[in-house]
């Protein structure tokens, strides 16, 4: 039977999207899911630990997010401008992948300008490319060393909230919509299965004997992409560039090879080391890049735990985590999240799948 889309539609009211974080990160609901024995239990996130014992291993991913929305003006007319850059494409000539927003309006050749808080224009872009229907490329035109653009770029940049937040970015995002653990900049939205880790709480599972280890997958925005077929096999996941490196990799597999408990803390980790399994089933270093679609019914090869947010309906993420969890137990417990009123999406609660 092949599994359909609309299986995974359910009832989400709008005031179960979370809009802001929980005071404290480790402050957030916890919903423990048992595959074996189909429990469902309640807590808090800092209460983890207990789930977690010497030797098993905690899979993040170290990406850092950057900040993608500028706002800026057309020339001439100075209409406003939305711009969410997606990926550089040449440093050297500063070349951009974007949205714009309304697209309509740009057009190849036209200039956008980027002021400060003072209306000084910091940056200006010409668009040489026009991709896609909203999709752009833009050149920044800059004639100072890159470390002075990419500070410029930073000043200017807004977090880059999904649009189910339906608010402006604030100061309060710029720290808590990124992992206390981010690393390597790259990605457009965060790994919100991480955001609920405080450095306390990492080092007391270390403290317990608890592994971690890291790798990088910088997630772009088809993560949030509105899947379009009913059938689930004829969906293409946008690629993503993931890096997995040695030091990683033996620690996962000395996990694997002692039977101890591996827990990808999110849906990118799951796509990143189901992305790098060898011939015999371990974990292997792999960099480049990964459109890999998990849906049920699959078979998975590294982790036997996982750590994740709740996603919304019809999403590739929640689809992904009934692959892992079950479908029938899955489905169930998104119900009782919603009759519990736990908080949904990037800032929302989460789950720990065993």
């Amino acid at each position: 039977m092949r599994t359909k889309l609309s299986q995974f539609d359910f009832e989400l009211p709008k005031e179960l999207i979370a809009q802001y974080p929980r005071d404290a990160r480790d402050a957030s609901r916890l919903m423990i899911v048992h595959r074996e024995t189909g429990e469902i239990e309640h807590g808090t996130f800092r209460e983890i630990i207990k789930y977690f014992d010497e030797g098993d291993v905690l899979i993040f991913n170290n990406t850092k997010v950057f900040p993608a929305r500028l706002y800026g003006r057309k020339e001439k007319t100075g209409a406003k401008i939305e711009v969410f850059l997606l990926r550089e494409l040449n440093s050297d000539a500063r070349l951009w992948d974007v949205l714009v927003d309304p697209a309509r309006k740009i057009r190849v050749g036209n200039k956008l300008y980027f002021s400060d808080e003072h209306d000084n224009d910091v940056l200006v872009a010409e668009v040489v490319d026009n991709t896609t229907s909203r999709g752009r490329t833009i050149r920044f035109l800059y004639d100072g060393p890159d470390e002075e653009f990419r500070t410029e770029l930073n000043r200017l940049g807004n977090t880059p909230l999904p649009k189910y937040i339906n608010r402006p970015a604030e100061p309060i995002d710029k720290e808590r919509y990124q992992t206390v653990y981010a690393k390597e900049t790259g990605a457009v939205a965060a790994p919100t299965a991480g955001l609920h880790f405080t450095q306390e709480l990492l080092k007391r599972l270390e403290i317990k004997g608890v592994n971690f280890a890291e790798l990088t997958l910088h997630i772009g925005l088809g993560t949030f992409r509105n899947i379009d077929v009913e059938d689930l096999s004829k969906h293409k996941m946008d690629a993503e560039y993931f890096r997995i490196d040695e030091p990683a990799v033996s620690i996962v597999n000395e996990a694997k090879r002692t039977e101890k408990r591996v827990c990808s803390v999110g849906t990118t980790v799951m796509r990143s080391i189901e992305s790098a399994v060898s011939a015999e089933n371990m974990l292997k270093p792999v960099e480049g890049w990964t459109n890999k679609f998990i849906y049920p019914p699959y078979d998975f090869h590294i982790a036997n735990a996982m750590i994740t947010n709740f996603h919304l309906p019809k999403s590739s993420l929640i689809i992904m985590i009934a692959a892992f969890g079950g479908y029938d137990l899955i489905m169930k417990a998104y119900e009782e999240a919603v009759k519990e009123k736990y908080r949904f999406f990037s800032y929302g609660d989460a789950m720990l799948i065993l």
